[in-house]
């Protein structure tokens, strides 16, 4: 017997948990793509700290190829959901249509532009002459799979938005499980190295990729792929919902660039590329932090979404409510886990004790405001999800503001480790902006929602699989 998510009839708290849990674990193990590659890339013998920096350096790469697809994928998701919500399933198909189209154009666009300037492109991302040469092998390997990437992540927000977060996570599971399989075979089986590893996680993103198509290909979804009906228009409102993601996703990648960039020039050549290992393992912690938070929120951006459409702003309040209590108790455990038992989680990067301890210090940076972060989350992606992404934009990039301002001025007092608190002011302040802005616009925001009540009879409820 199949299990259903009806998005506007069931009890909002367990709605909430049946589709935050799996898009939380769905993400906590996407993260494993990158974190399994950089502990098998640190462990190469002989080579393994220069290694990890030159992947490291290919942060903003994945990074950017990333927020490509949540542009497309957050940015058409909620759109879908609002239409579902008013029943309008010829609608949902074309906004399906349309942005299946635009994942496909920009993923062949992104891999040539990517690829045509690869060098000068990694060294500004911070690479070194020792690190470029493996910066280059993982960079041109991955750049090369942007196809399979965008589509498995971009079309899975259409599988979870639609009530099928079982579905979701298994997409990402299966590319999870793919990548540590083929890692020790690529990296040491055939002696590939970091070019191994690039080749793994392209094949595991293969892997995802076929999974989601086959699924929104398939008649179990309500909103299927289909041809045809394509409009300007559709793929504009597309773009604009979707840019706030798109910009804090592609500014992680300018952080990470000039977070490397000012570790090479106060750490020096002594010091430069060892910063950078380092923090690149306390990028991949925070990643453990964040992705599942964002899997959370982006996840229950369909019940938010529908209801909105569906003229239930009392069901808007209440989801947020128990989405906010999840990310908060998420958010505390990692933030006792980063700043006192962070010292196992480095040495399975690397086998180098200065290294590991200077990673450390780094995670105990990077979490200590962690916890209000968690109400930037909430906020910026709830108000992504019902379609107000202008308040989203501007909060999110009030945020990276910050951080820059942090990053630029903190080394000049405190030296190169002092960058490494950046992190720590972007997500302690902000969040109490954005949580004072969405308090004022309550009101408003239920007026916005009751305007979009269909005027139309009653129709039967519609309701969604999840098995």
């Amino acid at each position: 017997m199949k299990l259903e998510n009806d998005l506007g009839r069931d009890p909002i708290r367990q709605l909430v948990l049946r589709i935050a849990i799996p898009s939380m674990l769905a993400q906590f193990v996407s993260v494993l793509y990158s974190i399994v590659d950089r502990i098998y890339i640190g462990n190469i013998p002989g080579t393994g700290g220069l290694a990890l920096a030159g992947a490291g350096v290919c942060g903003p790469i994945v990074t950017l190829i990333a927020s490509v697809a949540f542009w497309v994928g957050i940015g058409g998701a909620p759109l879908m959901s609002i239409r579902m919500g008013e029943r309008n399933l010829p609608a949902a198909h074309k906004i399906l249509a349309n942005c299946f189209l635009m994942l496909t154009v920009l993923s062949l666009v992104l891999t040539g532009a990517a690829l045509a300037v690869r060098r000068p492109l990694l060294l500004l991302f911070g690479a070194s002459q020792t690190t470029l040469p493996y910066a280059l092998d993982y960079y041109t390997v991955y750049v090369g799979g942007t196809l399979f990437a965008l589509l498995s992540t971009g079309m899975n927000q259409f599988v979870i938005c639609q009530g099928f977060a079982k579905k979701g996570m298994q997409s990402v599971v299966l590319g999870a499980v793919l990548n540590i399989a083929l890692d020790p075979l690529f990296i040491f089986g055939l002696n590939l190295g970091v070019k191994g590893a690039a080749i793994a996680t392209v094949l595991s993103q293969l892997g995802s990729c076929l999974f989601v198509l086959h699924f929104l290909f398939g008649p179990v979804p309500p909103v299927r792929i289909t041809f045809g009906g394509y409009e300007r228009k559709i793929m504009a409102r597309v773009l604009v919902t979707g840019l706030p993601s798109f910009l804090i996703y592609a500014m992680e990648s300018l952080m990470i660039i000039a977070l490397n960039t000012v570790l090479q020039q106060y750490g020096g050549a002594e010091q430069g590329d060892m910063l950078v290992a380092a923090g690149t393992v306390a990028q991949s912690f925070m990643l453990i932090v964040t992705m599942p938070m964002a899997g959370i929120t982006g996840g229950t951006n369909s019940i938010l979404g529908y209801n909105f459409g569906a003229g239930r702003p009392d069901r808007i309040r209440e989801a947020e409510k128990y989405i906010l209590a999840l990310c908060l108790g998420y958010a505390c455990v990692f933030f006792l886990a980063g700043q006192f038992a962070s010292a196992p989680f480095t040495r399975i990067f690397t086998p180098d004790p200065q290294v590991s301890a200077l990673a450390v210090r780094a995670i105990r940076m990077y979490t200590l405001g962690v916890v209000p972060l968690a109400i930037q989350y909430v906020v910026s992606d709830g108000f992504t999800g019902i379609g107000m992404m202008q308040y989203a934009l501007c909060l999110s990039v009030f945020r990276k503001a910050v951080y820059f301002g942090a990053l630029f001025l903190l080394p000049l007092a405190g030296g190169a480790m002092a960058a490494f608190f950046a992190e720590a002011v972007s997500d302690l302040f902000p969040p109490v902006i954005s949580a004072a802005v969405y308090y004022k616009r309550q009101g408003w925001i239920a007026q916005q929602a009751v305007s979009h009540r269909t005027q139309e009879q009653p129709v039967p409820q519609l309701r969604l699989n999840r098995a």
